[in-house]
């Protein structure tokens, strides 16, 4: 056996990178083809599972050829989150989309001479491949005497199976789903009626056989965080001193009547509800489960005693009655909210070239280093980032350009970038301008770029023929960013007649150092003052700093020689710009204007 690595060409691009690495006999390496086909990638995740790696393609060139079973392959990944809720899978799948599940032998080594994460598999045929990040599922085995058990991915979820439960020992999967406390505030805040509900528990999977009913109740303890109001009224107790050590005794009945009443009234105040909510997959529905009582134990844990089949299952903790089809409109809002991601789209610059731009879709509670390390790599805004999109694993937001901006190489107006969660999402783009005389009025070209979104079941429904704009464009856009481009200044041959009137016209060196003067002695606050007052468009502004962000001098000396070109040539310059400073509070730079004006001794147009 030899150890080598196969190559393949990433979609758009011209250099190979590495799919994965494998152990087979070199003749039979010779004969495989690789190809990475993340196009596939919407198709290939499905429920709570998240894309970690490429999707990768190995099939044999020559259909003759035996290949000696198993074989070994370890693919790359990069996993952002590896908490004990989730599990490192490789998912196999045929042309036909039919999907299994193999379990890494490791999820690191070294390969290429590099130690990384990479998932490594024994397969026994060749297909699709792609490493992914799902719900980690726990099977154990319940015996006829009974057991107590604690889940992996949670020591404080507990099972307690009595002597006898079933009449035959039993194979039992669960699965376990936490909630975000934001999620839930998130839901809280778009639906006031669900504004009693303080907490939930993990939203739990168990999968009993069906064809063993219960004999005994189960003993299940969740954890549910307790309400944090609850802590902080139960906190307000008198502990003041009393003014006399001495207290009749009339008093002291008086003073515990008084107490006892407050903390009466406090209980009343406070009490709470725990309700179970069941999900049977017979009935194909949630029920809420009255029957059943929930109990507080201690540390925000809570028990109860489960006496039938439930396929997921999950408490509620409420501080007043709510009506069960709220509740239940709840868990079905909360079950759709936890595949879904709060994102932000980016269109960033390059700094050096302005037609270079970028597109990535990040999730929100990234964007901030995202942007960090967009500016690392020299990439600038205009325009700021979009406000928050929900997104779902797999889904894909089409690109349209608008306006008179578009990007090379855009087939028919349409370009594609799939969101996963943990992966980088990210479209390199080259702008251009389609009108070159276009935006007459304006220093620079402008133009838009529109995102729809495309779910998955629109994307399987294209999958065999292209989409067309007509086909989604009926729909209300998910965002909309403005682009810019500057205009290239033209170049034009004159006679050499008219190039010495012009150089005599227009050759001004006293006004541009007057104006690189006045640049490097302006802050920031005069600039903005200034600018309000000279005519000077905003997103011409704009366009100037994305040109030299990181130099104020440099900005505040083109946009005032910008100003300059567009005055009329006999007009006294030096007396409009005094004017202009004195508005914007800077009347001793105006009258410093002057001075030099008046050493120079001549009024320069």
């Amino acid at each position: 056996l030899l150890f080598l690595r196969l190559l393949a060409k990433l979609e758009d691009h011209n250099e190979p990178q590495v799919a994965c690495y494998i152990t087979a006999p070199s003749i039979i390496v010779q004969k495989l083809a690789c190809r990475i086909i993340n196009s596939m990638s919407s198709l290939i995740v499905s429920n709570s599972e998240e894309l970690v790696s490429n999707v990768i393609s190995i099939e044999c060139l020559d259909t003759r050829t035996k290949i000696p079973f198993p074989v070994i392959i370890a693919i790359p990944f990069s996993a952002q989150y590896r908490g004990n809720y989730r599990d490192i899978m490789v998912k196999i799948s045929d042309t036909g989309l039919c999907y299994g599940y193999i379990s890494p032998v490791s999820l690191e080594g070294y390969y290429g001479g590099r130690k990384g994460t990479f998932a490594e598999v024994k397969v026994y045929r060749l297909g699709v491949y792609s490493v992914i990040s799902c719900l980690r599922k726990e099977t154990f085995t319940v015996p006829k005497k009974g057991l107590s058990i604690k889940l992996s991915m949670d020591s404080r979820i507990s099972l307690s199976y009595l002597a006898g439960s079933f009449n035959a020992s039993i194979i039992v999967q669960s699965k376990v789903q936490p909630i975000d406390t934001s999620l839930l505030s998130i839901i809280k805040s778009k639906e006031d009626i669900f504004h009693s509900i303080v907490s939930t528990s993990p939203l739990v999977h168990m999968l009993h056989p069906s064809t063993q009913p219960f004999r005994k109740p189960v003993f299940i303890t969740l954890p549910c965080p307790p309400n944090p109001d609850k802590k902080c009224q139960g906190d307000e107790t008198d502990h003041r001193r009393p003014a006399s050590a001495s207290v009749s005794k009339t008093a002291t009945v008086h003073r515990i009547q008084t107490m006892s009443a407050s903390v009466k009234k406090h209980r009343d105040v406070v009490k709470e509800t725990l309700t179970l909510i069941g999900y049977k997959s017979k009935e194909e529905e949630w029920t809420v489960l009255e029957n059943i009582s929930v109990k507080n134990i201690q540390n925000g844990l809570i028990a109860f005693e489960m006496t039938e089949h439930l396929d997921k299952f999950i408490v509620l903790r409420l501080t007043s009655t709510m009506d069960n089809r709220h509740m239940i409109n709840f868990i079905c809002i909360l079950e759709e909210a936890i595949c879904y991601t709060m994102v932000n789209v980016v269109v960033h610059h390059k700094k050096e070239d302005v037609h270079n731009a970028v597109v990535v879709v990040v999730p929100s509670k990234h964007l901030r280093w995202e942007l960090m390390a967009l500016r690392e790599e020299g990439f600038r805004g205009p325009p700021e980032p979009s406000e928050e999109i929900s997104m779902r694993e797999g889904e894909q937001l089409i690109l349209r350009f608008n306006g008179n901006i578009s990007s090379l190489g855009n087939k028919k107006d349409l370009q594609r970038l799939t969101f996963h969660a943990q992966r980088k999402n990210r479209l390199e783009l080259q702008l251009k301008e389609i009108d070159e005389f276009g935006n007459y009025c304006s220093p620079h070209y402008k133009g838009s770029v529109i995102f729809y979104k495309l779910t998955k079941k629109e994307i399987s429904e294209y999958l065999k023929q292209p989409i067309q704009p007509i086909d989604y464009q009926h729909q209300t856009p998910v965002c909309k960013l403005p682009l810019t481009l500057p205009k290239r200044e033209r170049i034009i041959n004159h006679p050499s007649s008219v190039k010495k009137v012009l150089t005599a016209s227009t050759a001004e060196p006293f006004f541009d150092k007057v104006l690189y003067w006045l640049a490097e002695e302006l802050s920031e606050e005069d600039v903005a003052l200034l600018f309000l007052s000279l005519p000077i468009r905003r997103s011409t502004i704009q366009l100037v700093k994305l040109k030299s962000p990181d130099n104020l001098t440099d900005q505040i000396y083109e946009l005032l020689s910008m100003w300059k070109k567009c005055l009329p040539t006999s007009s006294d310059k030096i007396r409009l710009l005094s004017r202009h400073l004195c508005r914007s509070g800077r009347e001793d730079l105006a009258e410093e204007l002057k001075i030099k004006q008046k050493n120079k001794g001549t009024t320069y147009n």
